[in-house]
């Protein structure tokens, strides 16, 4: 986690209307081609050549970010148009980009993988695609060379022509089996007219563990973490040009920055506990930056070995992996009372997936915070997707009929008593109505994940609410 508050005043020295920090995104024809340890490493091998990168992450994924991090020193951020909407795009990226002299922006899946819908013109919603068109920034393309020569090349055209408004301007040749396979595919590239940013030879070693919902986060691999993130440094700083790179690289991002300053701060500081560690590790970094502006203190505890923080007013539990950590989260008998009597007296507790598994009764039979009537438990279905929902029940965050887009990544589901009171109602599949989480007293706990940006004064109602508690 990051500092909790910053400054809410900005210099933005050079940057006018329609100028920004240069940006490149790196993507690829589909998932598996090896684009996190390409822009993890590219990230990390700039900031060594001494540039300030500031990291981007397409999508509503968590756990790159992490990575990016380490490679930066600086918050890893998400661009995601579905969950933000369009217009949010551009001064999220500026906000994100300040001080920086470039950005790296990682991809989602495909280049032009994004949002399933019945649109058939124009890039997939929240693609890379779109994000890259929206920011004017051009497309590192990393291609899989295995078992691949010269269809490289057609390959490449098609990505190329495809969609005119995205413009590709390089290659990055991955996992490359010989000096002539590397020859050959350079010929091929060379055939549809893109030029080679980087080859990089097969490196099996750096394959970070997987999880069933994506890669390890970086928090659990800790030092390993750090010796992947440089890993991957030193291997794109020695197989790829950054300086040809740096050269591509662009943006068009017209107006002012996003600001967390939109805010109305309450009259005092009000201290807000915030879950962190190992197996709390889902959050935007601007969910943060909003509660400190709408004047919260933000106070980080562990629930697998800490106390709840002093004076706590109010309680956000964030998304994670609590199914693989239920012995020691159930083990800290004294944080779980805390909670459980903090919500109690109707202080405010703002939970997402994890949180919400926290809550409950038990997860996978280890006894949880007993907040909500309900009992969790692991499956093997992954459910997965963006949701357009509504509010069920007045809550500290929500008023009743108020719509959000948010988006659902779990393998758990949650067992509650009749008698509770749903958070969201969207639809599913088949046209199935799902509702989903509960509202009781101040709690607000749910599966769906929304980002903070989009709904601030959520944010701001849920100090208030705090603060009046």
């Amino acid at each position: 986690m990051w500092a909790a508050c910053r400054p809410q005043t900005r210099t933005l020295a050079g940057l006018g209307e329609g100028v920004s920090t240069a940006a490149v995104v790196i993507a690829a024809p589909a998932s598996g081609s090896g684009k996190t340890t390409v822009a993890t490493g590219l990230m990390g091998a700039l900031r060594q050549a001494g540039r300030r990168v500031a990291p981007f992450k397409v999508g509503p994924d968590f756990i790159d970010p992490g990575y990016h991090a380490l490679a930066t020193g600086r918050p890893g951020r998400n661009l995601d148009p579905v969950l933000v909407g369009e217009p949010l795009i551009g001064p999220l990226f500026r906000h994100g980009s300040d001080d920086a002299d470039i950005a790296v922006v990682e991809g989602v899946m495909g280049l032009f993988d994004g949002r399933i819908s019945d649109a058939t013109t124009g890039p997939a919603r929240g693609s890379t695609a779109h994000v890259a068109a929206m920011l004017g920034a051009p497309v590192v393309l990393v291609v899989d060379a295995r078992g691949q020569s010269h269809s490289v090349a057609a390959l490449l055209h098609g990505f190329a022509t495809f969609d005119r408004g995205v413009r590709l301007a390089g290659v990055i040749l991955n996992r490359v089996g010989s000096a002539r396979h590397d020859e050959v595919l350079r010929q091929a590239c060379d055939h549809a007219g893109l030029a080679v940013l980087g080859s990089i030879p097969r490196a099996d070693e750096l394959a970070v563990p997987s999880r069933h919902l994506g890669l390890v986060t970086a928090t659990e691999h800790g030092r390993r973490a750090t010796e992947a993130v440089a890993a991957m440094t030193e291997l794109v700083a020695r197989h790829v040009d950054l300086a040809a790179v740096a050269a591509v690289a662009a943006s068009r991002v017209p107006g002012e920055p996003w600001t967390p300053a939109q805010v109305a701060a309450t009259a005092e500081p009000v201290t807000v506990a915030l879950a962190a560690g190992k197996a709390f590790t889902f959050g935007y970094a601007e969910h943060r930056e909003i509660l400190c502006a709408a004047g919260a203190d933000v106070v980080e505890f562990d629930p697998l070995c800490d106390p709840l923080p002093a004076g706590a007013a109010a309680l956000v539990l964030p998304g994670g992996f609590p199914e693989e950590f239920g012995t020691e989260l159930s083990a800290n008998d004294t944080v779980r009372g805390q909670i459980k009597a903090l919500a109690a007296g109707g202080a405010p507790v703002h939970a997402e997936c994890a949180g919400l598994t926290y809550l409950v009764d038990d997860l996978d039979g280890h006894p949880m915070c007993g907040v909500l009537a309900g009992s969790a438990s692991f499956t093997d279905s992954l459910t997965l997707g963006y949701r357009d929902a509504v509010a069920v029940a007045e809550s500290p965050l929500h008023t009743v009929g108020e719509r959000v887009t948010g988006h659902e990544f779990h393998r758990t589901t949650v067992r509650f008593a009749p008698d509770r009171n749903p958070a969201w109602r969207y639809g599913g599949r088949g046209g199935r109505i799902v509702e989903d989480g509960a509202v009781q007293r101040g709690v607000h706990a749910g599966y769906l994940h929304t980002h903070a940006a989009a709904h601030p004064g959520a944010v701001a109602r849920f100090v208030a609410a705090a603060a009046n508690h």
